[in-house]
């Protein structure tokens, strides 16, 4: 069976990261599209309460046919300790009963863990196994050295036999 690493990305990191996984892991990619305006210091500041409070938003693809995959990774950026609301609205959209699911989560500071902790309790009630997590720090790091923890967190965790 096959491998699909679902993410949202706003700034490029998480993008960054995604990427990554799947060119070393040979696996199918899909990047989720908020639909919603979130640039700007307010549209900012009303993402992280929405993230916060769950908050559902129109996304692109609005759902996902995951009847080929076995495994699938789910990845966000950490807003405010939380998941983002695309990632949370496409979960809640998606069958996992029977997926073994990989979540990982990128930080510009900390909280990383409670936005695993979340992705992790939102996915086994859509009936997926938890199978690794990771979390990875972006803060101040040029795109290489983002390649290379990556890289690290692979073999570390050997992701490879997924």
């Amino acid at each position: 069976m096959k491998t699909l690493i679902i993410y949202y990305s706003q700034g490029g990191t998480t993008d960054l990261v995604a990427r990554t996984l799947a060119k070393k892991l040979r696996a199918d990619l899909l990047r989720i599209h908020d639909l919603k305006n979130r640039e700007g210091f307010k549209n900012k500041l009303l993402s992280s309460i929405n993230a916060f409070r769950e908050t559902k938003t129109d996304i692109v693809p609005a759902s996902v046919d995951l009847t080929p995959y076995s495994t699938i990774y789910f990845g966000t950026p950490t807003w405010s300790g939380n998941p983002t609301p695309a990632i949370l609205t496409i979960i809640d959209r998606c069958n996992l009963v029977g997926k073994d699911v990989i979540l990982f989560a990128t930080m510009d500071g900390n909280r990383g863990d409670s936005n695993i902790k979340r992705l992790e309790e939102k996915v086994k009630m859509r009936g997926a196994r938890v199978i690794e997590s990771f979390t990875i720090s972006t803060k101040g790091k040029s795109p290489e050295k983002l390649e290379q923890d990556t890289e690290v967190i692979i073999e570390m965790k050997d992701l490879k036999m997924y």
